[in-house]
């Protein structure tokens, strides 16, 4: 069985306390979604919200008939006539996603109507949507509760569209209320009952059981699934496309045309548009995800791979990572340093675990690239050697004027001196900084993350830890700074990253 997949992000996703993606991000965010990640169909905005909503969907649309994808663009509309139409026939669109009553409560109530006179409106707007050459699918608003309260009054809807000219009929999980048995038994009966049919199954998280519930909607037959970058959405989100991945290849093997290598680096740029971090724990796409933190899974990678599941990084274009701190073994810290290409004898090896495992009972983050100081320290040897020195800076701010740093660094003992303005202090120190590079024809790496830890508490004189990201070349790598200065943090961090590099 194909299972086709209707990214939301745009539409949906949007809906995230918080978030609101400008024009140009929205764009790109589609592109990557069709063209990256090749969904089948994105749903990208919702008709008569604002002017940046139509400006927004009118950019993506013009891009859309360019590239021949325009009836896999997706527009949320209402029963209002030609209102709605309207609206998406200007911005371009062919294909509204039509919001209906799934529930008798929300039909009765909200809209104070009967079924019989909502299917009349309904009917209408099907209509004008046939002269005007937009199709259409239908979303049973509620229909979890309906399927809970009125299943009466749902297949009522549904006999009354099923001649219809509707493409798809998408069951929403609109506050997120369902278990997987319930979802299972309820779209069992929309298959049974409707068997020419064609449906989605749109999932909310409120309780934490969105995947379960797809899992169980593909096992009752369900072929369409709704999905959000990142789980993003109302309240606590939707179904995450990542989660979704897992479940279709892996647990049902049913086609899927999702390429799973572009999902970490297309989540990424969606985590650094939306500013809503990924967490580390995140199924495929969060940090530590593909990381063996305990020394005995380490050892057993080592031993036929014996902590292997089908869940492999290269499939999602990541790698497997072995975690330094106090559940080191040598199995992990062996791992790292395969990867940095250092060999230590039997004694070596034993002195660095245990200078592992040392700051890690001190909660102190260790990373792979903390290891050849780790060594050079504990070994007292000079391997790594400190070329590059701050020797003195100055940083300056005032209110409605651009930051300024001076610096002063010595490299290979020789000092430089530069002064450069910037959005910050910290973006006019590394511009003076990277003007004296320029000037030696060296090379520097791209700040690719920069994350702040400031303890709780209030206190104003806390220490804080600046992790910084940097790719040079195919290579990323973090360094991390600790000083009661965010600013002084950032700026150890970027010696320590200048000294790694240089050596």
């Amino acid at each position: 069985m194909k299972i086709t997949i209707m990214d939301t992000t745009l539409r949906d996703g949007e809906q995230t306390s918080g978030v609101s993606f400008s024009e140009a991000e929205k764009l790109n965010i589609a592109r990557l979604l069709l063209e990256e990640l090749k969904v089948d169909r994105i749903e990208i905005a919702s008709a008569r919200v604002s002017e940046g909503e139509y400006k927004a969907a009118k950019k993506i649309l013009d891009w859309s008939h360019q590239h021949a994808y325009q009836d896999r663009v997706e527009i949320l509309g209402f029963v209002d006539g030609k209102t709605s139409l309207e609206w998406i026939q200007k911005a371009g669109g062919k294909v509204i996603n039509l919001l209906c009553k799934g529930s008798l409560k929300h039909c009765t109530q909200q809209l104070r109507k009967q079924p019989e006179e909502h299917l009349a409106d309904i009917r209408e707007v099907v209509k004008y949507a046939e002269e005007m050459g937009i199709g259409v699918n239908v979303y049973l608003e509620d229909w979890s509760n309906g399927m809970r309260d009125s299943q009466e009054y749902v297949f009522q809807m549904i006999r009354g569209l099923q001649a219809e000219k509707i493409g798809r009929f998408m069951l929403p999980d609109t506050l997120g209320i369902l278990n997987h048995d319930e979802t299972y038994e309820y779209c069992k009966k929309m298959k049974d009952g409707f068997p020419d049919l064609k449906f989605d199954f749109h999932a909310h998280n409120d309780y934490d059981l969105a995947t379960a519930n797809v899992y169980s909607a593909i096992k009752a037959g369900i072929s369409g699934i709704h999905t959000t970058l990142n789980g993003l959405g109302e309240r606590a989100g939707n179904v995450p496309l990542s989660s979704v991945i897992g479940i279709v290849k892996d647990h049902f093997h049913h086609e899927l045309s999702i390429n799973e290598q572009k999902l970490y680096a297309v989540s990424k740029i969606v985590e650094s548009f939306s500013g809503v971090r990924i967490p580390a724990n995140k199924p495929l796409i969060g940090e530590f995800v593909f990381t063996q933190t305990s020394g005995i899974h380490a050892d057993g990678d080592n031993k036929d791979n014996l902590y292997y599941n089908d869940l492999m990084p290269e499939r999602f274009g990541r790698k497997r990572e072995y975690a330094l701190g106090k559940m080191s073994g040598k199995a992990n810290i062996k791992k790292n340093l395969e990867e940095l290409g250092i060999e230590l004898d039997a004694e070596e090896m034993k002195k660095v675990t245990s200078r592992v495992i040392e700051l890690g009972d001190k909660k102190e983050m260790v990373t792979q690239d903390d290891l050849p100081y780790i060594i050079s320290d504990v070994l007292k040897n000079d391997t790594i050697e400190q070329k590059i020195k701050i020797k003195n800076y100055a940083l300056q701010v005032a209110e409605g004027l651009r930051s300024v740093a001076t610096l002063s660094i010595e490299i290979d003992g020789k000092s430089y001196e530069e002064t450069a303005s910037g959005d910050g202090q910290y973006d006019a120190f590394m511009n003076a900084l990277w003007k004296i590079y320029d000037s030696l024809e060296k090379p520097y790496p791209k700040l690719t993350d920069y994350a702040v830890s400031i303890p709780p508490g209030g206190r104003t004189d806390a220490l804080v830890e600046t992790v910084i990201t940097w790719k040079i070349g195919y290579r990323e790598f973090k360094t991390r700074g600790l000083d009661s200065d965010q600013t002084v943090a950032a700026i150890k961090a970027t010696i320590k990253m200048l000294n790694m590099i240089e050596d």
